[in-house]
């Protein structure tokens, strides 16, 4: 790898792309990103990048933005918890993944690091923090989203074993952090936690890393990954409960005491995904989401540290980079 290699990341107008972008910049890589022509360029603001227009599944505007590229990092999808299409979302992170990874083999890209999700791993029954060797089955996953995300993962795997691709996938976890413009379903949380709108909290837990350590293990997965192996990108293991005490000690806030059992709250996101399918705002509140939430959604990045080096932050970290940009961005001003 050398300075000004040319790379293109894909879905680099969002919150982790936009941070994998940074970081090739940061690289001295000279970089390239697809981004469609209809999405916000806030996180693109004033850096040295080019811009290809199109979408993932369209193959010309693909191939166009592939040319002279030697390494890829496709990082787009659809991450929504709901839809009013639900298999929207499907096509989006199914088709548009293998338009892209077929799009990268013709081209004769070098190397492609994949952005799956730790969503295509099974913690159903888990005992401890689930690792790289439980991977889910379709039928198993909660949701579009996930099951988008197994299928992706599922396609990649074939093309590298059956095909060659020169991809390496990794398993981010949920990044919190700065330019979460959106925000992501986990940025939502911190700005509503942070605005004192989340008055309870169901029993659950999630694995919170800082967007730019993950993004910086894009570019160690890229250096030292094996082709056709996942790492898991993610940082520390934390109940929902201790995220909103620690969100409500940063702003000075009272934290929720309050704990709610699930089965009330379904009745409330049934009325929430009905009102959203009027007003086409996506509900705080869903029954993908509350049936995610039985689960604790523990993770470890052993692998990734020891065969990458990867070297997250604590997750306090990525919390208080997200209140400061959230913050200094008018999201808290309510």
């Amino acid at each position: 790898m050398t300075r000004n290699d040319d790379v293109l990341v894909t879905g680099a107008s969002g919150f982790l792309g936009s941070a994998v972008a940074r970081q090739a910049l940061a690289r001295g890589f000279s970089v390239r990103v697809l981004v469609r022509p209809q999405s916000p360029r806030t996180n693109l603001s004033g850096l040295p990048v080019t811009v290809a227009e199109g979408d993932m599944r369209d193959a010309a505007a693909v191939a166009a933005a592939l040319q002279g590229v030697r390494y890829l990092f496709h990082v787009a999808a659809d991450y929504r918890l709901w839809a009013p299409d639900p298999e929207e979302i499907v096509r989006t992170n199914v088709d548009g993944t293998l338009a892209v990874m077929e799009a990268a083999q013709r081209a004769g890209v070098e190397r492609v690091v994949y952005t799956s999700s730790v969503a295509t791993l099974r913690v159903a029954g888990a005992r401890a923090p689930v690792d790289e060797t439980a991977p889910m089955h379709p039928h198993e996953a909660i949701g579009a989203y996930k099951r988008s995300k197994v299928l992706a993962e599922r396609a990649v795997e074939r093309l590298v074993a059956e095909r060659g691709l020169p991809a390496v996938i990794v398993n981010p976890s949920t990044p919190i952090g700065p330019r979460d413009v959106r925000p992501t379903p986990t940025g939502r949380i911190i700005v509503e936690a942070a605005t004192g709108k989340i008055p309870a909290f169901v029993e659950t837990g999630l694995n919170l890393a800082h967007v730019d350590d993950v993004a910086e293990g894009h570019f160690l997965a890229l250096e030292r990954g094996r082709t056709g192996e996942r790492y898991i990108l993610g940082g520390d293991d934390v109940m929902l409960q201790q995220m909103l005490r620690d969100i409500a000690e940063l702003c000075g806030r009272r934290p929720p005491t309050m704990q709610l059992p699930r089965w009330p709250l379904y009745p409330l996101a049934h009325a929430a995904e009905a009102a959203a399918r009027v007003t086409g705002k996506e509900p705080f509140i869903t029954v993908d989401g509350l049936n995610m939430s039985r689960y604790r959604m523990f993770f470890t990045s052993a692998k990734a540290r020891q065969q990458l080096g990867y070297a997250p932050r604590t997750y306090r970290e990525g919390l208080r980079d997200a209140l400061a940009w959230f913050r200094a961005q008018g999201y808290l001003a309510k």
